[in-house]
């Protein structure tokens, strides 16, 4: 069987041997029927390491920036410049799939789709430029809100397929342009089987240093996370360790800050293979994010899934979508944004026997629910209907530029 080609622009992707975003690898890598070349950024966080070319990986240029100013807006604008070029070197592909958060990503992929004249899927991570407002960052009658909302409602209408990854953006992306009948629903997902350990709790728990009951936090550091939170919560919650591990910019301010919290620790961001290991030394898996009412209906965190994946109970101060999915897995407390220490306060003092259960039970949720193999099935359905679809490009030749 013939592979067909899909190319991917997600500015934020990494390989599953490094710390990062995997979701597309752990997607395509699953449909043989399909070739993937994902171009990212060379660099994708501030001061990160380099993204080193490699099979189906194609990083490419971007300026540094530091903090979360005007820096970082033109650290996206290079990437969707890099992007574009290298999009258009590469062979013609079948379909081009974008993928926010930021908008110029999406802005690069319809533009690569339109000149090769084949379809363009839009991935939508996060609802720009409406949760740039509800965070503070713009104002409604700011000229940069005006012109992202344009941008957006431009690429809900020309993309053949908007994939979604929380049920709650369907109404707020209709209500801008796309169509209801080309929104897909694919979230974030995890296979417990890829989270197996490669050595024994206990040699886990020396490796990392975790030697009371260890609350851990694996992913980005910024504002959209809230982990002052998480700090406070830490503070008020002293029998308990919490453990945050990975990187952003916001953390070397928050390290600062919590300089006089002894149960406090920060880890360097480990690589996706290395996640297993890590949760199965710990004993509880924390998510938090920032008190913004978009949180609750349009976010699938890839954390939760890890959690639950890996059978560790999950306190979350999001209630909404990620509450919901919590409360219905049996597997852990939500609680209300700004009460984090409640939730990790009552499983410090559960019984080692309640934390399995709970565990269990969430392991056995995201097998039955959302595992990442179903999750692929649904995007190799997606991209079939592509190509049975006469009406999904202007032009669709057999031979290939």
């Amino acid at each position: 069987m013939t592979q067909r080609r899909i190319l991917v622009l997600n500015h934020f992707a990494v390989p599953r041997d490094c710390p990062g975003g995997t979701r597309h690898v752990e997607l395509f890598g699953r449909l043989p029927e399909w070739s993937t070349v994902i171009i990212t950024a060379r660099r994708n966080t501030a001061g990160g390491p380099p993204q080193r070319a490699e099979q189906g990986f194609l990083p490419v240029a971007v300026t540094p920036y530091q903090g979360n100013g005007l820096g970082r807006v033109i650290n996206w604008a290079s990437f969707a410049v890099t992007g574009t070029v290298a999009g258009l070197r590469q062979p013609r592909p079948d379909v081009v799939y974008a993928s926010s958060p930021h908008l110029l990503a999406g802005l690069s992929g319809w533009f690569v789709a339109a000149a090769r004249r084949v379809p363009f899927v839009l991935e939508v991570r996060d609802l720009w430029p409406r949760v740039l407002v509800d965070m503070g960052r713009l104002t409604e009658a700011s000229l940069m809100y005006r012109a992202l909302e344009r941008l957006e409602r431009f690429l809900y209408r020309r993309a053949q397929r908007v994939v979604i990854m929380a049920p709650g953006v369907r109404a707020a992306i209709e209500s801008k342009g796309a169509e209801p009948e080309k929104i897909v629903f694919i979230p974030n997902g995890a296979d417990p089987e890829d989270f197996t350990p490669g050595a024994e709790r206990d040699e886990l728990r020396r490796r990392y240093g975790f030697t009371r009951r260890t609350a851990v936090y694996a992913g980005a550091h910024g504002p959209a996370n809230g982990l002052d939170l998480l700090l406070d919560a830490a503070r008020a919650v002293p029998d308990l360790d919490v453990v945050l591990v990975g990187s952003g910019v916001e953390k070397a301010r928050l390290q600062a800050a919590a300089r006089d919290i002894r149960n406090v620790r920060f880890l360097d961001p480990v690589p996706k293979t290395e996640i297993p290991d890590l949760l199965h030394a710990a004993d509880i898996g924390v998510h938090v994010l920032a008190d913004v009412e978009l949180f609750r209906v349009g976010v699938s965190p890839n954390k939760v899934f890890d959690y639950l994946a890996a059978g560790l109970p999950v306190v979350t101060n999001s209630p909404g979508v990620v509450g919901d999915l919590v409360m219905a897995a049996a597997a852990g407390h939500v609680v209300a944004p700004g009460n984090l220490a409640h939730g990790l306060g009552q499983l410090a003092q559960a019984s080692p026997d309640e934390l399995a259960k709970m565990g269990a039970s969430g392991r056995r949720w995201i097998q039955q629910n959302q595992s990442r193999t179903a999750m692929a099935r649904a995007l190799g359905e997606l991209l079939a209907s592509l190509l049975e679809d006469p009406g999904a490009t202007r032009c669709r030749p057999d031979r290939r530029r």
